[in-house]
């Protein structure tokens, strides 16, 4: 396996001084702390860096460490692409949603698993537990210094997709944590993990909490139409911590899009390959062992079933899961 220098020195050779480079992410705490080391190790080495996002944030927490960090993020949907003549792709794969097709990519670092990627450079490490390990190597390798507030957003990255080190973490996750702990302001840390939940969010939860359904250890939930897909996360995030549960599957309707969130303990058959076998066939979705997304148009689930109704959803989600997600395990 090529050192981390040697792969930092190939992601360079992609780009000229001149380069106007647009970083696309679906935004989170990774992916945003991953544009931004890509913006710092690309310094003077290209003329311009911008990062657009595609999806909506809303969530406290990643609002919150955007603007404690500068994080400089722009709507994709405002961003003129003509005026850029590299693209690269953090903490996910083109495939993952069709925001990021039709376009040429330069460089994809990812630590998801593996589909069909085709840019210049590529670097993928499933084996990883965060994209912000995979960049915080890349730094360390050229001797880059990430500021206090780079460093705060990759110790962000990494506590968030591990779930503070309890969810797929690596020794390689843990050292990087310790490599930029002396360098971040962990002030910025404590304020963006006190900000969880809006009154908003709490009344979602409520809601949620009420209308759940359990069937063989698993919770299910189907809020009907949502503006916020980010509260979808956070009850199967909040689900996954009852006593007895060991799946929580949430699910809800925006923008003719159904979108199911999976999360699962580890100990039995993966949230991402139960995801692929149950709604591949309908729109992209994948993930980890323990953490899975799927979005499906509405009008092809209706090509497929003949229906799309709000408890024909619930009910049809369920139905997949049951299908696909193993045995019951106590």
């Amino acid at each position: 396996m090529s050192s981390a220098r040697e792969k930092t020195k190939q992601f360079f050779k992609q780009f000229q001084p001149n380069a106007r480079v647009l970083v696309i992410i679906n935004a989170d705490p990774d992916a945003i702390a991953s544009a931004m080391a890509v913006k710092r190790l690309l310094w003077r080495k290209a003329s311009e860096v911008v990062t657009a996002h595609f999806n909506r944030i809303s969530r406290p927490d990643n609002l919150t460490l955007i603007q404690l960090t500068d994080a400089g993020l722009t709507p994709l949907a405002d961003v003129d692409k003509t005026q850029f003549d590299h693209f690269v792709i953090v903490d996910s794969q083109p495939d993952h949603n069709e925001a990021f097709a039709g376009i040429n990519y330069t460089a994809i670092i990812d630590h998801h698993p593996l589909t069909d990627v085709k840019a210049g450079y590529t670097d993928i490490r499933p084996g990883y537990g965060t994209c912000s390990t995979i960049l915080t190597e890349y730094l360390k390798s050229w001797k880059i210094k990430p500021s206090t507030k780079l460093a705060a957003a990759l110790m962000m990255g990494i506590k968030t997709d591990t779930a503070d080190f309890t969810r797929q973490a690596t020794l390689k996750d843990i050292r990087a944590f310790q490599y930029l702990y002396k360098f971040a302001d962990n002030n910025i840390v404590t304020k963006v993990e006190r900000a969880i939940l809006t009154d908003e969010d709490l009344s979602f939860l409520g809601n949620a909490i009420k209308k759940r359904q359990k069937v063989n250890n698993r919770v299910f939930f189907h809020a009907g139409k949502i503006s916020k897909p980010d509260e979808l996360v956070m009850v199967a995030d909040f689900f996954l911590s009852i006593v007895g549960v060991n799946w929580s599957i949430i699910s809800g309707v925006m923008d003719r899009q159904l979108i199911v969130i999976l999360r699962n303990d580890g100990l039995r058959k993966g949230a991402g390959n139960t995801a692929k076998e149950a709604f591949s066939k309908y729109g992209s979705a994948g993930g980890h062992k323990t953490m899975a997304r799927a979005e499906m148009p509405l009008s092809r689930i209706k090509k497929e079933t003949g229906r799309i109704g709000q408890k024909f959803l619930a009910q049809w989600v369920m139905t997949q899961i049951e299908k696909n997600a193993g045995k019951k395990i106590e």
